[in-house]
């Protein structure tokens, strides 16, 4: 089975468009309240979603997803709520896939994680923590169950460390474009175009920014040279604000990364 976000770029890319790629917490404001969220990025133009996994120690994560992840885990929120998160927005299209430290991932069980993903209609995860080296074990859960996996490769990552990562990734490699947590920027610096350029002179076919995008022209900025533009904190302000704040920000965003590769 081909991959499924991979697809969806390359469809992207054949519109000379940026897949707009949307993360949200598990549980943040409540379960039902993330799958209507879900449907809302969709329905206004997101071509893949990441879902957030809950988290106890996130060390990566900025203010805005910590807070999130707090809420979701003191409501009771917990991988069983992922999965059921996942199965209610597959059908609607856009590929999902679930963003999780690994230490969650090893007490579940890399199969039956990888099994219960599949068998939700999940299309992979993202996996911050994890470097390839230390990823058999998912690696071969991922290879059985056709589930992309998604490494990260930073600023600071050596040549060799990319061009790893590029071998290792099924569907795109995640840039984080800024040294740090995660958080919403003011601007795009020219580290994000040359983390990119770098990675893909390494092998990888597919690089999708992640960098605090928080409005449709900086979407359209990183757009230009990024197979994918990922947004994250901002979604998650925006859906502090209600559904209908979430879709005018999810519709500029979707405006922004239109066109952007032409």
């Amino acid at each position: 089975m081909p991959s499924l976000s991979a697809a969806r770029i390359d469809q992207c890319r054949e519109r000379a468009d940026a897949a707009l790629i949307g993360y949200l917490t598990v549980g943040y404001p409540d379960v039902q309240g993330t799958i209507r969220a879900g449907t809302t990025l969709i329905e206004n133009g997101f071509d893949i979603l990441e879902l957030g996994l809950p988290y106890s120690d996130p060390g990566m994560d900025g203010p805005v997803i910590q807070a999130t992840g707090a809420h979701a885990l003191a409501a009771g929120t917990r991988t069983r709520h992922v999965f059921e998160v996942v199965e209610a927005l597959a059908p609607l299209g856009a590929p999902i896939l679930v963003m999780t430290y690994y230490n969650p991932i090893f007490r579940y069980g890399d199969e039956a994680f990888a099994r219960d993903l599949a068998n939700a209609g999940g299309a992979g995860t993202i996996t911050p923590d994890l470097i390839p080296d230390e990823g058999g074990a998912w690696i071969e859960a991922t290879t059985k169950h056709d589930l992309d996996r998604v490494f990260l490769v930073a600023p600071s990552s050596t040549d060799e460390r990319l061009e790893t990562t590029a071998n290792a990734c099924r569907g795109f490699v995640y840039a984080a474009s800024t040294m740090g947590v995660t958080g919403e920027r003011a601007a795009v610096d020219t580290t994000a175009r040359t983390l990119v350029r770098r990675t893909r002179e390494a092998g990888a076919a597919r690089v999708c920014v992640g960098l605090g995008v928080s409005s449709g022209a900086q979407a359209r900025e990183i757009g230009a040279f990024a197979d994918g533009v990922i947004v994250g904190s901002a979604l998650l302000r925006a859906l502090g604000d209600g559904q209908d704040r979430l879709a005018e920000l999810a519709q500029d965003l979707a405006e922004g990364v239109q066109g952007a590769r032409a």
